[in-house]
This record gives structure tokens, C-alpha cells and sequence, in this order.
């Protein structure tokens, strides 16, 4: 009997020893790859954190109806798995850079900046990479050209919320909707004005015929500007011929009585209200011919966003309440209510501006009739040798026989210093 007993026992205590082994193999099988996406609290956790935002201050006005006070409470509304506190702060776009790189970690945890500032924000480190998702979510809702506006070296970094780029004013009672997809249409019928002396314009006459500035995408530095060969020097040759018409001016609808038709982008709107009336029409750059062909002018274009900032507390505790309050506050409810409330025209392209003209005409710009102005640091190369160019076809300096050995100095010039 005893030993039964003692066999039953000896047979039991293995049994629990397999378990227990069993159990302690399950604990060490590897944990499944995380999502790119950040990852909310269990359903049971409610977490409380403050968040800081900084914005400019006629998005927190009274009058503009606390375009970000309000967008923010919204965003908390729809988080109930979250007890949000928002502290405001008030940054203009243009300021980001200074305000937040200066001590990334005492600044915004998210905040709204122009484009162009994010070379500087990221070697701060006060800008986060976007992924999964929150950037795949943004990619549908907006045009390549805009999305690029906030790719830099390969990645996303905030969500935008508007363009910023230039486009063309003009007397629709003159110029037909056929005539202003047409330079050399509308300048048999009526007087153009463009500031050929301004090197952010003339860029779109020779991207129009294959010149590049840093590749294709605008972001590869080691390629240099590419204003070179016999691509740059017709167009070098057609702005000669721009500049002789009698129908041409530089400049823009003050530079000359009887101008019908200018360009600018949406801060001179009055501007064309006042010269145009009830007649005022609004559209993207029209084409130009070059060797017979026609080829789409293209403004360069930059953006507003919103950015995560990953130096603070918040970011590094929970990534996921910074980056979902960017998404939103760059997302198509919060653009909508933004162009309501402050006629900020949005990029988000699901969103219905109906029959406004202005609007259109920049999102349509940013969609097709544009390149993404470059950000990488070599780009101050360009604005110098680009503006002289301008400035010698007006004075005549620049001729149909020194146009190739003038196009190529300038190419020349442009690339001095562009690559290290």
C-alpha cells in the first residue's frame, strides 16, 4: 500500500512540474512586432495629462470664434478614454522655429509652423516623425505636392492644414476661362502683369520645361539645380520674347494702367477685388509655349502644419495624445471649421469650398500647377542668380544671342555652392 501511495504521489508531482514548465515556456515566447501606430490605454485606464499648445493669437480670438480652443475641446470630446487639460500659448506659424528649438522641452507639446522651418526644427530635435495610420490618413487627404511640402529627407513630419503658394487674378470680361489656361492667349487679348524680377516667380517658367531644382522631388541636395542646357535657354529665350510684348508688364496690377490680369496668391485678394469688381476671376498659372508644345507654369508652393513636438514630457510618456491632436487639428473637420471661421483655405481636397473661387484656385494650384519650394539648405543658392536673370531680360541686358551663355552663367552661379 505504501507503495502505491508512494507512486500516486510521485506521479502527481510530476504532473504539476510539467505544468509548471509548460506555463514557464509561454511566458518566454517573444512579444508580437508593435504597431507603427502608438497605442491606446486598456479600456479600464483613464488617463489624465496636460497638454500644451501653441498657436497665433487670431486663432485664439474671440472673433475668429477660438478656432483652437474650440478644435482642441472637440478632440477631447471624442477621447473619453483620455482627462485632457489644454494650456494655450500663443506662436504665430512664421515664430515656430525660434519659440521651440530654443528649449524644445519647456515648449509646446504640439503647435502650428510654416513648412520651410523644418531643416531647423528637426536638428533641434522639436519636430517628431509621423507615421503609420495618422500619415496614411493624411496622404489620402491631400495632394503629393502637399504632402511633400512636410517630407524632409525621406520623412512626414506634421500634418498641413494650408498651401502657400501664388496663382492668377484676372478680368473675366476680357479673358475667357479657355483664354486663362494660356499665357500667349491672354496676351493677344489684353494686358498681363507677372513680376519677372521676383525670383519666387520666374522659377515656374523654367520648371514648365523640365528644369529642376535638387531632383525631381526637390529634396535630393547632392543633385544640385539643373537651370542648364537647351531646356533652360528656350525658356530663357521665351521670357525675352515675354518681355517685348506690348501686352507684357512686370510687375503687378499697379504697375501699369490697363492691366487685366496679375499674379499673386490670397493676401492680395482685395487688391484684385478693387481692380476687377463683380468681373474678378480667379485661376492656377496658365501654360506657356515652348517649341510649338505647351507646358504647365508651376508656382513653387509651401504649407502651414501642425507638428508633435518629442522633446517634452507628454511626448515621451504618451506619444499617442500628441500625435492624434495634431492629426485632428490638421484633419478635415478642424480644416473645415478653420476655413469657416478664418477663410484658411484648406489642402484637405474632400472638403467643399462650393463656389469660391479663391479657394479653388489655390487648391487646385497645390494639386497639379506646383513643386514643392525645397528646403533642404542649398536652396539659397537659387533666389540670387534667379532674380538677376529676371532683372537683366527686363533691362534688355539679356538677348536672343547671349540668352544660352547667359542662362548657363546663371546655372553656374547657382550650383557655386550648392553641393559641399
Amino acid at each position: 500500500m505504501k507503495s502505491k501511495k508512494f507512486f500516486a504521489l510521485l506521479l502527481a508531482l510530476m504532473m504539476v512540474m510539467t505544468m509548471l514548465t509548460a506555463c514557464g515556456q509561454q511566458a518566454e515566447e517573444p512579444a508580437p512586432a508593435p504597431s507603427n501606430d502608438p497605442q491606446p490605454a486598456p479600456a479600464d485606464e483613464k488617463v489624465a495629462a496636460t497638454v500644451t499648445v501653441w498657436g497665433p493669437q487670431e486663432d485664439q480670438s474671440d472673433e475668429n470664434g477660438k478656432w483652437l480652443q474650440t478644435e482642441c475641446e472637440k478632440f477631447a470630446a471624442e477621447h473619453p478614454e483620455w482627462d485632457l487639460t489644454f494650456v494655450y500659448g500663443v506662436c504665430s506659424e512664421g515664430d515656430a522655429k525660434t519659440n521651440v528649438s530654443t528649449d524644445p522641452s519647456a515648449a509646446a507639446d504640439v503647435y502650428l509652423y510654416a513648412n520651410d522651418q523644418i531643416p531647423d526644427l528637426v536638428k533641434a530635435n522639436a519636430i517628431a516623425k509621423i507615421g503609420g495610420s495618422t500619415l496614411d490618413a493624411a496622404k489620402a487627404a491631400n495632394s503629393a505636392t502637399t504632402m511633400n511640402t512636410v517630407t524632409y529627407d525621406g520623412a512626414v513630419y506634421g500634418f498641413p492644414f494650408t498651401g502657400n503658394t501664388w496663382f492668377m487674378f484676372y478680368d473675366s470680361s476680357v479673358f475667357s476661362a479657355e483664354d486663362v489656361k494660356s499665357l500667349d492667349a491672354m496676351l493677344e487679348k489684353g494686358k498681363v502683369a507677372f513680376p519677372l524680377t521676383n525670383s519666387w516667380y520666374i522659377a515656374s517658367f523654367y520648371v514648365a520645361n523640365g528644369c529642376t531644382l535638387f531632383g525631381e522631388s526637390g529634396s535630393d541636395e547632392a543633385a544640385g539645380i539643373d537651370f542648364s542646357g537647351d531646356k533652360a535657354v528656350a525658356v530663357t529665350n521665351y521670357l525675352i520674347g515675354l518681355n517685348g510684348n506690348a501686352n507684357f508688364v512686370n510687375g503687378d496690377v499697379g504697375s501699369a494702367t490697363d492691366v487685366k490680369a496679375f499674379f499673386s496668391g490670397t493676401w492680395d485678394y482685395q487688391k484684385a477685388v478693387d481692380a476687377f469688381g463683380d468681373n474678378l476671376g480667379i485661376a492656377p498659372a496658365p501654360s506657356i509655349t515652348i517649341d510649338g508644345e505647351l507646358k504647365q507654369m508651376k508656382s513653387f508652393a509651401g504649407s502651414k502644419a501642425v507638428g508633435v513636438n518629442p522633446a517634452t514630457a507628454l511626448y515621451k510618456e504618451h506619444p499617442e495624445i500628441a500625435v492624434a491632436l495634431a492629426a485632428y487639428l490638421g484633419g478635415t473637420s478642424a480644416q473645415k471649421d478653420h476655413y469657416d471661421l478664418r477663410n484658411i483655405i484648406p489642402t484637405d481636397l474632400s472638403i467643399d469650398v462650393g463656389d469660391d473661387a479663391l479657394a479653388k484656385a489655390q487648391m487646385d494650384t497645390m494639386d497639379y500647377a506646383s513643386i514643392v519650394q525645397p528646403v533642404v539648405g542649398s536652396m539659397g543658392q537659387y533666389w540670387g542668380p534667379a532674380e538677376s536673370m529676371g532683372q537683366e531680360i527686363v533691362a534688355g541686358t539679356v538677348t536672343a544671342a547671349n540668352a544660352a551663355e547667359k542662362t548657363e552663367s546663371m546655372n553656374e552661379t547657382m550650383n557655386s555652392s550648392a553641393v559641399s
